[in-house]
């Protein structure tokens, strides 16, 4: 069961990992794309975000207080659901249809980052296979 808790925080972490690299390599890009949704500050929110997005799925993957490395992405995520997302205010029915989605799998991130802040709680020093158990 161990090994299976390591890959699955490994396959949940990847994404971060890719799209962390992606707003940082990609700076200029991300921060057009960020604008064209009016995100707040997009030349300081996409540099902060993928440092977020890095870091948190670095800690989640190797275990390094994956507590707070979830907390990372849920503290990104989140909010990222309802300003990049706003399904509710597309009046194409494809837009709202891959909107929609896209809301839908941030909650669904949500969702699996605090599993593993309350996995951490649960196990607390005990949690397998991390290099350096929980902060909480």
């Amino acid at each position: 069961m161990d090994v299976i808790e390591l890959i699955g925080r490994i396959v949940f972490a990847l994404l971060f990992l890719d799209y962390g690299l992606l707003h940082l390599r990609q700076r200029e890009g991300m921060i057009a794309f960020a604008k064209s949704f009016n995100a707040p500050f997009p030349e300081l929110s996409v540099p902060v975000s993928g440092l977020m997005m890095l870091s948190g799925g670095l800690m989640v993957a190797l275990g390094v207080w994956p507590d707070v490395g979830a907390i990372l992405i849920i503290l990104f995520v989140f909010p990222a659901a309802f300003v990049g997302h706003k399904y509710w205010a597309e009046t194409d029915y494809g837009m709202r249809a891959a909107q929609r989605a896209q809301f839908w799998k941030n909650m669904s991130i949500v969702g699996g980052a605090l599993f593993i802040v309350g996995a951490a709680i649960d196990y607390g020093e005990d949690m397998p296979l991390t290099l350096v158990g929980p902060l909480f």
